[in-house]
Order: structure tokens, then sequence, then C-alpha cells
């Protein structure tokens, strides 16, 4: 056989294979995991996940190093190797399905997004090898398999409980709104025009020109937005300490309550930055105002959940109320500012 026809014929199983990757991958991002008739035991889900994981990394490995080098595999050998990725490919997901919605969606989500990410890499190198010259070993194709391997490292780094998993997510809201807040603070102390790097001298001679630089006015009402920013911040920083001390996942109930906590959350850091996007000149002083209570409403809600969540103790209660307190003030301000502006 030439080694035209062999290249041409070990094709096939590769595209048959990129395929069934696919469609595997599909189903891990859109399906649903199934929920366990009897005792689920936790520890050994993730005794079992971390096998497959080191499997699939290993079968992976050895198919891109049988089309790193020549003579390529035969057209028998490829099909092999490549039933061999797939059957642990599948397994790997099959045991993501085994995790079920009673130990946690913000655990399912993390394990579902990884497992995801590892299909992706696996598709990434087979549509490599389909579309580059085979016997030789690419950067691309290295670059693609030192991909796979660490989507398949970051398993050991995984929360394994809920209440890591809502500690997980609640340090990276944290981190987005602390982005933010320092963000807006650098563009104001920055100069008057957070503009003057893209206008050219002329530009920057028309001080008149409200779309490129705050008013006095718009410093008093960014002022009391970022008001609201930092009562985000600290709703998420005192949230995160208490679900540290306090979060248990003994029960389904207190499981579900994490989730909850972790859902409210998440909808803060996004509306954090629809205000901030908000307060660049030129500043419209209702959309502001919308923004503002859009985000109030969010912190409100939040700290609503977290005094019936079994994380706020009785002596959480007092910087619940404070920055409820801080919440509404800020939002009055922010709305008498506006309504003068207008």
């Amino acid at each position: 056989m030439s080694a035209n026809n062999s290249c041409t014929d070990v094709l096939v199983p590769l595209r048959n294979l990129s395929n069934a990757v696919k469609c595997i991958r599909d189903r891990v991002k859109d399906g649903e995991s199934n929920e366990s008739a009897g005792a689920f035991n936790l520890s050994d889900f993730w005794e079992v996940l971390n096998q497959a994981v080191k499997a699939t990394s290993q079968e992976v490995t050895k198919f891109s190093l049988a089309f790193s080098k020549s003579p390529l595999p035969s057209e028998e050998d490829c099909a092999k190797l490549a039933e061999s990725v797939q059957k642990h490919v599948l397994a790997l997901s099959a045991i993501y399905y085994w995790l079920p919605k009673s130990e946690g969606i913000t655990l399912r989500k993390l394990v579902r997004e990884a497992t995801g990410e590892v299909l992706d890499g696996v598709v990434q190198l087979l549509g490599i090898l389909l579309s580059s010259p085979l016997q030789s070993l690419s950067q691309e194709q290295l670059t693609s398999t030192g991909g796979v391997w660490a989507s398949c490292d970051q398993f050991a780094q995984l929360p394994r409980d809920n209440h890591a998993a809502v500690l997980h997510v609640m340090a990276s809201y944290i981190g987005m709104v602390k982005d933010a807040l320092e963000e807006m603070n650098q563009a104001l102390a920055e100069s008057q025009d957070p503009f003057s790097d893209v206008l050219d001298d002329d530009e920057l001679e028309a001080r008149g020109n409200q779309d490129t630089y705050w008013s006095e006015n718009d410093h008093q009402l960014i002022s009391k937005c970022l008001g609201l920013i930092k009562a985000s911040g600290a709703c998420l920083r005192k949230l995160s300490i208490a679900v540290q001390k306090n979060g248990k996942v003994d029960t389904a109930e207190n499981i579900t309550q994490l989730d909850d906590l972790a859902d409210a959350a998440r909808e803060i850091s996004p509306s954090v930055d629809d205000l901030v996007l908000s307060l660049y000149p030129p500043v419209n002083c209702t959309v502001v105002d919308q923004n503002a209570s859009k985000l109030a409403a969010i912190l409100m809600k939040t700290l609503q959940i977290i005094r019936s969540c079994h994380v706020c103790l009785e002596g959480d209660l007092s910087w619940v109320q404070f920055l409820e307190g801080a919440v509404d003030h800020n939002l009055q301000e922010v709305k008498s500012l506006s309504e003068g502006s207008s």
C-alpha cells in the first residue's frame, strides 16, 4: 500500500472518531445527570472519575503519538486506536452522568464544564490531525495534545463537594466585582477625561464636550454608585465567610440552599458591570438609575435569601441588616441625583 493510500485510509477512522466525540461532548454539555436510585457515595465517584480522566489522557497521548511519525498506523490499527479513545471518552462522560443533582447543582456544573473541556480538547486535536499533513509532529498538534493534558490535570483541583464548589464560584464573583471597582477608581484617578488617550489635541481642547468627560454632577452620581458597588463586594465577601464557616452538605435542604446562594450571587457581578459601563461619559442619568435599581434589587434579594439560609446565624444578622441599609441609602441618593440632573 502506498503512503498516499495509507494516509487516505486512516482518515476514515479519524473522521468517524471526531464525529463520535462531538456527539458525546454535545450530550454532556446539554444533558442532565442521572438521579441516584440508591445511596450515592461521593468519595467513590471521585476515585472512579479520576481514574477515567487519567486513562483518557493516556489514550489520547498514545493516539496523538501514533500520527506523529512515519510509518502511519495501518487502517486496522488506526480503527483500533480510535475505538479505544472513543471507549475511554464514553466512559468519562458516563461517569459524569453518575453525579446526581442531589449532590449539588453548583458542583455538577463544575464537573460538567471540566468534562466538556476535555472533550473540546479531543475534538480540537482530531481536527488538527484531519487538516494537517500526517507523519510529522507539528507544533499545533503538540500544543493541542498538551491542552488535553491540562484539561485532564484540572480535575485534581476541582472542589470535592457542593460546599467547596459554592466557595469556589464565590471567589470568582468576588474577583469580578473587585476588578470592576478598581477599573472605575482608576478611570476617576487618571483624568477628568477618561478618553484623553484616544482623542487628538484639537478634541482635547474642546473641554465643553460633555460626551468625553465627567461633569461635577457626574462625579457626585458616580460616588453614590460606587457605594452600591462596594456594598456588592462586601455582600459577596461576608457571604463567602458565612458559607465557609457555617455551610453544610449533610442534608438535601442544606445542599439546595447553598445552590440558591450561588445562583443569587452569580447575578451580582453582571449587574455591577452594567452599572459601571453606564457611568462612562456621556452619562445618561436615566440609564444609571435603571442599572442602579437593578443592582440594588439583586442585592436585596440576595440578602433576603441569606437571612433564610442555614449559613446565616444570629451573629450574622447584624451585617445583613447593615448592608440592607447601605444599599437602600445609596440607591436613594442615586435616584435623588438622577432626578435632579434630568
